[in-house]
């Protein structure tokens, strides 16, 4: 199966007043269409920075990230906004919900973005809310929302328009123990259904384990990679394993 994302080589350093800082140490992965990968490490193990190359929110310092054949490199900045709404959703561990907005209107916004008519997105964002469980939450804005709904509907605005991949950092820190459980629950099946490919980072095993995939990185490197479950995909080759 030929990936869907591809890491080659990743170096990401950044300069701290005098001294320089490597983050990521010639990461090389591939995930593959329809996969639940999680990254865990613990902070500053490097999988932050890893998630946001990997979805063009930053550039690596050395190396490529190659997704469904685009190389990012390569895409200007200007084309790469527009790259990331076709082909990327992302769930915020703070919902980066815009607080004036209602549940509906912040769902809506990538369709907003891509210039779709006011009664098709809003159709489409309310058939999406009653999916989440927010069919009775949608004029309500973030602040008379629990921490599990806003959740929701920022899973919701990552998944309005369809989008091939899913980059989801810490997306129940802020969450108790039954709501995350919920809101995993409903993030991997959304996922399933609509045979998206979610990578996901996170510092709690326990998140990790709804993984298909389990990468390990310890320092900017990638100390584990095994599959977890019946994914039935490979670990990618050539990486150090736990004894």
């Amino acid at each position: 199966m030929k990936p869907i994302i591809q890491a080659e080589k990743i170096i990401k350093k950044y300069r701290m007043g005098t001294e320089v800082v490597s983050v990521l140490n010639s990461i090389d992965l591939n995930i593959y269409p329809g996969e639940i990968l999680a990254i865990l490490g613990t902070s500053g193990s490097g999988k932050t920075t890893f998630l946001n190359l990997a979805a063009g929110l930053e550039r690596p310092t050395k190396g490529d990230i190659i997704i469904d054949g685009h190389n990012l490199n390569k895409i200007s900045e200007k084309k790469m906004a527009v790259f990331r709404r076709r082909y990327i959703g992302f769930v915020f561990q703070l919902y980066n919900l815009v607080p004036s907005l209602t549940a509906l209107e912040n769902a809506v916004l990538p369709l907003i973005f891509e210039g779709v008519p006011a009664r098709e997105r809003d159709k489409k964002g309310r058939e999406l809310l009653k999916e989440m469980g927010l069919g009775n939450r949608m004029r309500h804005k973030p602040s008379e929302l629990s921490g599990g709904q806003r959740q929701r509907v920022s899973i919701a605005r990552a998944m309005i328009n369809n989008p091939r991949i899913i980059f989801a950092d810490e997306p129940t820190g802020n969450l108790d123990s039954k709501t995350t459980v919920e809101i995993l629950n409903l993030l991997t099946s959304t996922v399933r259904a609509s045979g998206q490919t979610l990578m996901m980072v996170t510092h709690d095993i326990k998140v990790a384990d709804y993984g298909d995939r389990i990468v390990e990185m310890v320092d900017g490197n990638i100390f584990n990679d095994e599959p977890n479950g019946s994914s039935g995909l490979p670990p990618e080759e050539g990486k150090e394993k736990k004894s």
